[in-house]
């Protein structure tokens, strides 16, 4: 027995240090090799033609948001294509679930793709794998299951979060689907404040690009990738029973459960609730598991290099890695023209990421960049990007390295005056809410703002977890 022992201590010591070399370490000395060519746009190199016909409009308020996805779901007659890192539970995945099940139902083909790790599908929700599993007209992917012989493998994550519908039509932006995101009086200060870009296509000519080829070639990319795996071949009879009442309940409370949100039964009018565009760009980042050329933030570089008045940034989650200001070398950026936007340590529920930008907070003051702090008591999600009021971006990229090197990313950059403008409208809501840092790394001082309390205890939580990430901050 104690011989036994012995081997299974060994055994697991040699396996942490498998771990800690190939899920840690690997990627503090693996530096990006740059990528010519965007394998997923072969034709295009990864450039797409100006959109013609696309149009778009902003969802912001946490009700639309909501509705919009419903909306979405109900107007599908042929294809929905879902790409999500998560399922978080509660009522809003309920009533998203129900709709999935009621278009798949009336025939409508569907295809989800989540995160292998994060998805809850195996946690809280687990019985609705087999649900999607035993409809025909539903197919469910996992990228990158956890596998504990490739501990390589767990820092590349899912992070796209979008949905296409017909081919036509598409959704775009920070959000998962989750109550936190949608019923700010229900979860109050634990409320996550998001936006999304609602895309348009009107399809003038059969041969009209838009922006939504290009998403959908991206999702046909992922969804067929060695990565993303469908989680069960086939159902025990007990798992079909399983399936079976998981499916009746959702078809038995789906009108119930979409009453309060005054779904519109698959009749909008997309034209009139969206405007025109001069154009829509597609970007992404590419896939592997390593350490990735950071196309997402390269293209964020290029547009802040261009930038003749102004540079907004909003993003949670702010952690400038080594690599990442390497790569900032290449681009010649006015600092005195950006601006930034992003959590406080009393607003902030991301630990680690907290930790990681209060290590960089004063060089980034001491950079000359404008820098607010969102003071809550909720907290800020969204990552959106302005330049000189006219080029948006919104997508699910965060700036740190995990965003820029690790994960799945996407996003669209706007042009329009119009769009820009309703989306510094939207912003300006969460810097009503925010603090400027001084020079001193102080607030300045704003009578109409009150600076969030932080306890005591999470002051001294931070202050520790800030030594640990100093050494991982490529991995934040």
């Amino acid at each position: 027995m104690e011989k036994a022992r012995l081997i299974f201590f060994r055994f697991l010591g040699l396996y942490l240090i498998y771990v800690l070399v190939f899920a840690v370490i690997i990627f503090a000395i693996y530096n990006p090799k740059e990528k010519e060519s965007i394998e997923i746009f072969a034709n295009r190199d990864g450039r797409m033609e100006p959109s013609i016909g696309d149009r778009t409009t902003l969802v912001g308020l946490p009700e639309e948001a909501i509705r919009v996805r419903l909306d979405l779901i109900e107007t599908a007659q042929e294809s929905i294509d879902i790409s999500y890192y998560a399922l978080l539970g509660g009522e809003s995945v309920q009533v998203f679930l129900s709709s999935i099940l009621e278009a798949a139902d009336r025939g409508v083909e569907v295809r989800i793709l989540l995160d292998g790790i994060f998805n809850n599908l195996n946690g809280s929700l687990r019985g609705s794998v087999n649900a999607f599993t035993a409809h025909p007209n539903i197919n469910l992917k996992f990228y990158e299951p956890l596998n504990i012989l490739l501990p390589m493998s767990w820092n590349n994550r899912l992070h796209d979060k979008f949905i296409i519908i017909d081919g036509k039509l598409a959704l775009i932006g920070g959000r998962n689907i989750g109550d936190k995101y949608f019923f700010p009086d229900e979860f109050k200060d634990k409320y996550v404040k998001d936006r999304d870009a609602l895309i348009y296509n009107e399809r003038l000519t059969d041969e009209s690009a838009s922006v939504i080829d290009d998403m959908q070639e991206y999702y046909n990319y992922v969804w067929n990738h060695k990565y993303s795996k469908t989680p069960k071949k086939s159902l025990t009879s007990r798992e079909e029973r399983r399936a079976k009442e998981v499916k009746d309940g959702l078809r038995n409370n789906h009108a119930e459960l979409i009453k309060p949100y005054a779904t519109s039964n698959g009749k909008v009018d997309w034209h009139k609730m969206t405007i025109p565009v001069d154009n829509i760009k597609f970007v992404c980042n590419p896939i592997g598991r390593s350490n990735q050329d950071p196309w997402c933030l390269k293209e964020l570089y290029n547009l802040a290099s261009q930038a003749e008045e102004t540079v907004f940034a909003q993003s949670p989650y702010i952690i400038p890695s080594r690599t990442m200001k390497n790569n900032l070398k290449d681009y010649e950026i006015d600092f005195n023209k950006v601006s930034v936007l992003t959590n406080s340590l009393a607003s902030s529920p991301n630990p680690f990421a907290v930790a990681g930008y209060s290590n960089n907070r004063k060089k980034i003051v001491n950079s000359n960049i404008e820098v607010f702090e969102y003071q809550g008591p909720d907290s800020i999600h969204a990552k959106t990007y302005i330049f000189d009021d006219y080029t948006s971006v919104i997508g699910s990229f965060n700036l740190d390295a995990r965003s820029s090197h690790l994960s799945t990313e996407s996003m669209v950059i706007i042009e329009s005056e119009e769009f820009a403008k309703e989306l510094k409208e939207s912003i300006d809501i969460d810097l009503n809410k925010s603090l400027k840092i001084d020079k001193d790394y102080s607030y300045v001082a704003n009578e109409d703002i009150k600076e969030g309390k932080v306890p005591n205890l999470k002051k001294i939580f931070i202050g520790i977890l800030s030594k640990i990430t100093l050494f991982i901050d490529y991995l934040l």
